[in-house]
């Protein structure tokens, strides 16, 4: 299976066009404070950059990708800036609705179960001959006090909350969403992070 069908899930590719007075080294120049974070190594080749982010600062712009490559190409146009970043916490987020939807399954399946055991369980006792009231002491009536009413059958299952799936698809619908704000929104951040180094003199 060619994993570039899904790899876009948690892979972000894009590319930016230079300058023509732009030199690869001097665009790597301005590139280079973005990968000087901590937490952050990267190499340095002449037309290439390879980074690797390890306990990302918060403060750290690209703190939501792990590793990536920058390279500078000639297109058609000119020189293109091409990168690819991959991002750990987005092929995460895109998991996790796919893991609670599963829970939630499971929950009904479970639940339904449970309604099937009651259900023969109740058919059961209601095949069981009815409690007599009980015997009511010679000197309680003798006070006149009143006869004991007969013992009330405890409906099965009463008491007990039913297992619901409805938290498991609330905390999937959060990650679905979360996945597609971050998924746009960092490709949008990123390329717009390197537009402002490479435009900066």
């Amino acid at each position: 299976m060619n994993l570039r069908f899904i790899d876009w899930i948690w892979h972000v590719r894009g590319s930016l066009a230079l300058a023509p007075d732009l030199s690869r080294a001097d665009a790597f120049d301005r590139l280079d404070p973005v990968f000087r974070q901590t937490g952050t190594s990267h190499d340095r080749a002449d037309d290439m950059l390879v980074f690797r982010k390890k306990d990302a600062a918060a403060q750290d712009k690209m703190s939501i990708f792990d590793s990536g490559t920058l390279k500078i190409e000639d297109g058609p146009a000119g020189t293109v800036l091409r990168y690819h970043l991959i991002s750990r916490a987005l092929l995460f987020c895109f998991l996790a609705p796919l893991l609670f939807i599963g829970f939630a399954q499971l929950t009904i399946v479970v639940g339904e179960r449970q309604k099937a055991a009651a259900a023969a369980k109740a058919e059961k006792a209601a095949k069981k001959p009815e409690l007599a009231a009980l015997p009511m002491n010679p000197i309680d009536k003798a006070l006149g006090a009143p006869a004991p009413e007969k013992p009330k059958k405890k409906k099965d299952g009463e008491g007990k909350k039913k297992p619901s799936p409805t938290p498991a698809y609330v905390l999937a619908g959060m990650f679905a969403t979360l996945y597609v704000i971050g998924r746009i929104l960092e490709d949008r951040l990123v390329k717009s992070l390197f537009r402002k180094r490479l435009l900066c003199t």
